[in-house]
């Protein structure tokens, strides 16, 4: 089994199924995909992985969502795992946010919705690449 891991946030089921659809299609079992629907979820998940001897290399997260935005998710994931690569995957998030999460969270894309297939995946493929 795989120890490589994938974390997918967002607050929208639908997002999240769709994520996990061509992620697999694409990149296969090469990796291992976690999904959370809001930043208390995805913690928990980064910790129990780190725990259980995985190693998260990238996650994607949405920037509007209930509790915690995007931004200070990906802020808090830096300053706890900063080799992780985060991506903003989002249709809402205001400049002043990206600008912040560049800054902060050492941001390595941001990619708004409705995204194109092949910009996710690229994207994402570049960041693994990143990660290593």
């Amino acid at each position: 089994m795989n120890n490589k891991v994938i974390l997918c946030v967002d607050d929208d089921e639908i997002i999240l199924n769709s994520l996990e659809m061509q992620l697999k299609e694409h990149l296969g079992d090469h990796y291992m995909y976690e999904f959370a629907e809001n930043a208390d979820d995805a913690m928990e998940i980064l910790d129990e992985l780190e725990n259980d001897g995985y190693q998260t290399l990238l996650v994607v997260s949405d920037w509007l969502m209930p509790g915690l935005k995007g931004d200070n998710l990906l802020i808090k994931i830096h300053e706890r795992f900063p080799n992780v690569v985060k991506i903003m995957l989002t249709g809402q998030a205001d400049e002043e946010a990206v600008e912040r999460s560049r800054k902060e969270a050492n941001l390595f894309a941001c990619l708004g919705k409705p995204w194109e297939t092949n910009d996710l995946i690229s994207t994402i493929k570049r960041g693994l690449q990143a990660a290593v």
